[in-house]
C-alpha cells in the first residue's frame, strides 16, 4: 500500500469517532433547519408535505404527524429533503402525467399547482433559514460571550514585509482602514486576510498624530493550530500580549444582532471573494472541501470547545445557504431561475427542457462531488 493510502487510512481510522460525532452534530443542525424552511413556507402557502428527512436512502426511525407528513431519519447522514404533494422525486421534480391526473381538491394542495410566488418562496426559504440560523447563533453567542476585543497595535514588524515597505512602526494603533473602523487587532486581521494584493489605506495613530499609511498585503499559506494551511494576505506586523490588554466587552441584545449580521456578511462576502479568486487566478481550488474535509475540521474544532464547534455550525450553514443559492438546476438556485423565466414567460419551461436542466445539473453536482472529494483525501494525506 503506497503512503498516500497508509496516511489517508490511519486518518480515518484513527480519528473517526473525534470526527464523526461532531460532524454529525454539524452538519444535522444546519440541514435540519434548511429543511424546515422549506417544511414552514409550504405549509403556510397551504402545500400538502408528504415526508421531511434528515439523511438519504432507507428509513431508520420515523413517525407520522397529524397532518400526513412522513417524519423519519435516513441511512445516509449526508443532507435532507422535503417532499411535497406532486413531487416525482426527492429533487422536487414534477410529473407532466401524475400532475395531469389530479383533480380540482389535489391541485389545491400540489405544490406544482402553486403559483410562482408562493414556490419560489418555499424554495428561496431553505437557504434563507440558513442565512438565519447563522444569525441567530453569533447573535447569542455575542450576547452571552461578549465581543472580544485587544487594542490593533504594532509591536514587530517582520524585514523585508509590506508593513516595513510601508513605513508602520512599533507602537502604531490602527484606527481604520479604507475608511472602516477597527477596534481589535483581530478586525485588522479580517480585513487585511481577505484583501490580498489591493492596495489599502490605514488611518495611524503614532503619538499625537493620526497619518494615513498605504500598504498592499502580501498573499502567504499560513499553518493553523491543526495544521491546515490557509493563503492569506499579510502585512507582517504582530503584536505582544500584555496583562489586561485583551478584555472582552458585554454588547446589549440589540448591538449582539447587528454583530450577528455582521458576522453573517463577513463570511458571504468573503466566500464571494474566494470563489471570484479562484476564477481570477489569485485563490487555489484546492480550498473546496466535501464532507471528508467538513468532517475533519468539525472533529478538530470539537477539541477547542462546544461554542468553537457552533460557530463552525453557523459559517457552515450560510455556507450550505449560499451554495443551494447557485443557479445550477437540481439545487434551490436552479429552481429559481426556472421559476423567473416562467414568470418573464407566462408559462413554465417544456418538461422536455426542464429535464435537460436537471440532468446538466446533475452532471454539474457530481463534478463537484468528485472534485471536493479529491481534494478531502489530498488534506487527508498531507495531514
Amino acid at each position: 500500500m503506497s503512503d498516500f493510502f497508509v496516511s489517508i487510512f490511519s486518518t480515518l481510522t484513527g480519528g473517526v469517532v473525534g470526527y464523526v460525532i461532531p460532524f454529525l452534530f454539524v452538519l444535522t443542525v444546519v440541514v435540519f433547519f434548511h429543511e424546515l424552511g422549506h417544511f414552514l413556507v409550504a405549509r403556510w402557502a397551504g402545500v400538502k408535505v408528504l415526508t421531511f428527512s434528515l439523511g438519504f436512502g432507507p428509513e431508520l426511525a420515523g413517525f407520522n404527524d397529524r397532518h400526513g407528513t412522513r417524519w423519519k431519519l435516513s441511512a445516509i447522514p449526508l443532507g435532507g429533503y422535503v417532499k411535497f404533494f406532486g413531487d416525482e422525486s426527492e429533487a422536487s421534480t414534477p410529473s407532466a402525467d401524475a400532475l395531469s391526473r389530479m383533480n380540482a381538491d389535489e391541485r389545491s394542495y400540489s405544490f406544482h399547482h402553486k403559483k410562482v410566488a408562493p414556490r419560489a418562496a418555499i424554495v428561496a426559504a431553505g437557504p434563507i433559514a440558513n442565512f438565519l440560523l447563522a444569525i441567530v447563533i453569533f447573535s447569542v453567542m455575542f450576547m452571552f460571550l461578549g465581543k472580544p476585543s485587544t487594542t490593533a497595535r504594532v509591536d514587530s514588524i517582520q524585514a523585508g514585509s509590506a508593513a516595513a515597505a510601508a513605513g508602520f512602526q512599533p507602537g502604531d494603533i490602527i484606527a481604520a482602514i479604507d475608511g472602516q473602523s477597527i477596534d481589535s487587532f483581530s478586525d485588522m486581521q479580517r480585513v487585511v486576510s481577505t484583501k490580498a494584493g489591493q492596495k489599502l489605506t490605514f488611518d495611524v495613530k503614532r503619538d499625537s498624530a493620526t497619518l494615513k499609511i498605504t500598504a498592499t498585503p502580501e498573499l502567504r499559506e499560513m499553518k493553523d493550530a491543526f495544521g491546515n494551511v490557509h493563503r492569506l494576505g499579510v502585512l507582517g506586523i504582530s503584536r505582544a500580549n500584555t496583562a489586561g490588554d485583551a478584555v472582552t466587552q458585554p454588547v446589549s441584545p440589540p448591538t449582539a444582532v447587528w454583530l450577528g449580521i455582521k458576522e453573517t456578511w463577513f463570511v458571504i462576502d468573503r466566500t464571494f471573494s474566494y470563489i471570484g479568486g479562484v476564477f481570477t487566478g489569485r485563490e487555489a481550488a484546492d480550498q473546496v472541501g466535501g464532507p471528508i474535509r467538513i468532517a475533519q475540521i468539525s472533529g478538530q474544532v470539537a477539541t477547542i470547545g462546544f461554542a468553537a464547534l457552533v460557530h463552525l455550525a453557523a459559517v457552515l450553514s450560510i455556507s450550505i445557504g449560499l451554495l443551494n443559492l447557485f443557479p445550477v438546476p437540481l439545487l434551490d438556485g436552479g429552481h429559481l431561475l426556472f421559476y423567473a423565466v416562467e414568470a418573464i414567460r407566462g408559462k413554465p419551461l417544456s418538461e422536455r427542457a426542464q429535464e435537460v436542466g436537471f440532468r446538466i445539473g446533475l452532471g454539474l453536482v457530481l463534478m463537484l462531488m468528485v472534485f471536493a472529494t479529491y481534494n478531502d483525501f489530498k488534506h487527508l494525506a498531507a495531514s
